[in-house]
């Protein structure tokens, strides 16, 4: 079994894998002051009696992944272990200017989509930030673009808003709303929803290729609050970031 750890600014998603598929996973809050011994205590409680035989972790917060390297120095020890970040084999090119900047968990994400679909293909990420992860037709990384995520766009209008509220992330009755509840979840479920199909229609036209030849997928713990509003979206692949991390992992330890 393949432990995978994949640490977002706000959760952090884990699972255990056999043979490339997800066979268990748990969200559990990122933490960065948790310690190494408070992750291996917190991990050991998920996996139980669980024999793991390899782990894979990829951190978009650098305090997390220090601890995380110490997880896997210490308390794997004689299992093979791969920490995804720059220099690091995964099989996919990545054209930007400055590839070491790039956050592993897009890498990951960009990996596991090319490896199921191909490419050309686009990578919505609702998480944190809401992330779009862009693959040509040759399967390299290309680039995408980062726009505030949903809960931190909410969260940012309750600070700043004297009469406005948190909100419960659901679907409201109709896109004119009768009441200040509602009026909050329209705007950030068809806003959100909206924000999504016109960063993908503007992916592709600037790719020059017929939309029907690109493939979009969505991911992150936010998508299931919005993807059923969102028209440019073809799959929804929960797991992504974890099936990356196991290519990655595949092609470092065969």
């Amino acid at each position: 079994m393949l432990l995978a750890v994949a640490v977002e600014n706000t959760r952090t998603l884990v699972g255990v894998l056999d043979q490339g598929e997800v066979r268990r996973h748990w969200w559990v809050g990122t933490d960065p002051r948790r310690t190494a011994d408070e992750w291996a205590v917190l991990l050991g409680g998920l996996l139980g009696a669980t024999v793991i035989d390899g782990v894979a972790v990829c951190s978009a917060v650098p305090s997390v992944l220090h601890e995380l390297r110490e997880v896997v120095a210490r308390y794997y020890p004689d299992v093979p272990g791969l920490v995804v970040e720059p220099g690091v084999k995964t099989g996919l090119p990545v054209l930007v200017d400055n590839p070491r900047e790039v956050g592993t968990d897009r890498i990951a994400n960009a990996l596991a989509a090319v490896k199921l679909y191909g490419g050309p293909c686009v990578v919505v990420d609702f998480g944190t930030a809401t992330t779009f992860e862009v693959v040509n037709e040759s399967g390299a990384y290309i680039g995408g673009a980062i726009a505030p995520g949903i809960e931190t766009s909410l969260d940012a209008l309750g600070r700043t808003a004297a009469q406005l509220r948190r909100v419960e992330l659901i679907r409201p009755r109709a896109v004119i709303a009768k009441n200040t509840v509602e009026a909050l979840q329209s705007g950030a479920v068809f806003g959100f929803a909206g924000q999504v199909d016109g960063i993908v229609t503007r992916i592709v036209a600037e790719l020059g290729i017929d939309r029907s030849a690109v493939t979009v997928v969505a991911t992150g713990a936010l998508a299931p609050a919005v993807l059923a509003e969102c028209r440019e979206v073809d799959h929804h692949e929960p797991f992504l970031t974890l099936l990356g991390l196991s290519h990655a992992f595949t092609r470092n330890h065969p």
